[in-house]
């Protein structure tokens, strides 16, 4: 179905009058992206000290970069008066040996979503459509939109993909499918032969974005040779990022795996310089550290069980996840939200998601984790 668009009147109503009415239509209707509310932010308006406040919001590795990246930062300060190399050879040339793939194959972003928006920019047209699954990451939507094309919103299996119904709303129409795994919020996965059936049944000149940005905490068991179907596939762009178990974020680096002709087209339409020096040289750090990031998995795995022991022992309903954070169902989800704000404890509401009645909680530290048990006891009345 088509996604749900607002109406003339909250169309008109932020840009009533002045230059932003030239805006084009379908830009004036876009909702913004909110992302998880800031430390400093709830400090100031709750009175709260920064120390004291837990954020469990973004899906942010709770150990910070690792030692090699800290020190690549730091390094790489020193030359911060010059652009950055616009190509990224060194970043590419080391992700290339990493994932055995070409320079030419690697598109470099200013975080996945960079991607993502560069796979819109490249190939929607108004009135062209992409395909995604209910539930999934918001940034589909919006970057579809921002293109004048149209939005087809698939509606979820069990809190994930429905493969199937995806296959069967592609139309002659259709430009991108959107695929994550595991998806975000909702932490559900689709095995590897599910993947490839959905690859096969699709046509050839219909591009699908594999969006694998928690890819690092599944067991190696669950993780898709995704690389090595581009060959087969060339319409295949695997997008991925250094802002969740690589500890990154704040740094805003990800990069996209495709066909060398796919390649080329999102390279016309990236800006130049769209991955700082700092940020090339913190992935190129942590790239390397594989330790780190193994052991960052590990903690995660430690954590989510703690956490699901402890709504299992409330009777507190969550999604299975395959990511590095928790789908609870809370009832009201905004009331909840609140209560955990004035306790300190920053989740994610997801009633943008269509999930009024579930916040989305990030693993954290054992000792973070221990404060939302707590708080959302508290908030829940038990």
């Amino acid at each position: 179905m088509r996604a749900p668009q607002p109406s003339e009147a909250s169309l008109d109503r932020p840009v009533s009058s002045g230059p932003a009415t030239i805006a084009p239509e379908y830009v004036r209707r876009i909702a913004p992206y909110v992302p998880g509310k800031p430390i400093e932010e709830l400090a100031r308006e709750y009175g709260l000290a920064e120390e004291r406040i837990v954020k469990l919001a973004s899906n942010e590795n709770p150990r910070g970069p690792s030692p090699r990246a800290r020190e690549a930062i730091i390094a790489a300060c020193a030359g911060i008066t010059r652009y950055p190399d616009g190509n990224g050879f060194a970043l590419k040339s080391a992700l290339a040996t990493h994932y055995g793939v070409s320079r030419e194959q690697i598109v470099l972003g200013n975080g996945s979503n960079d991607v993502l928006e560069l796979a819109t920019q490249a190939f929607l047209r108004p009135g062209d459509e992409a395909v995604y699954s209910q539930h999934a990451f918001a940034v589909y939507p919006l970057a579809t939109q921002a293109r004048g094309a149209i939005g087809i919103e698939v509606p979820a299996r069990n809190f994930g993909h429905d493969l199937d119904a995806m296959a069967r709303a592609v139309t002659f129409r259709t430009r991108i499918v959107f695929v994550a795994n595991p998806n975000n919020p909702t932490g559900t996965w689709l095995a590897a032969p599910r993947l490839r059936a959905f690859l096969a049944a699709l046509p050839r000149d219909r591009l699908v974005v594999l969006d694998v940005a928690y890819d690092e905490y599944l067991g190696p068991g669950e993780r898709s040779p995704s690389m090595g179907w581009i060959a087969e596939h060339p319409n295949l762009i695997v997008s991925r990022t250094f802002s969740k178990a690589y500890g990154l974020a704040g740094l805003r680096v990800g990069f996209g795996i495709m066909d060398p002709g796919v390649a080329d087209m999102l390279n016309r339409v990236r800006q130049p310089f769209n991955v700082s020096s700092v940020a090339q040289a913190a992935a190129l750090a942590a790239l390397a550290d594989a330790q780190y990031v193994a052991e960052s998995a590990e903690l995660n795995r430690a954590g989510f069980a703690q956490l699901a022991s402890a709504l299992d022992a409330m009777g507190v309903a969550y999604v299975p996840s395959h990511a590095n954070f928790l789908l609870v169902h809370v009832g009201d989800g905004a009331r909840v939200f609140e209560a955990l704000l004035r306790q300190g404890v920053i989740v994610r509401p997801v009633a943008n998601y269509g999930l009024p009645e579930h916040v989305r909680v990030t693993v954290g530290l054992p000792e973070e984790n221990r404060r939302f048990l707590a708080a959302l006891e508290s908030a829940l009345g038990r």
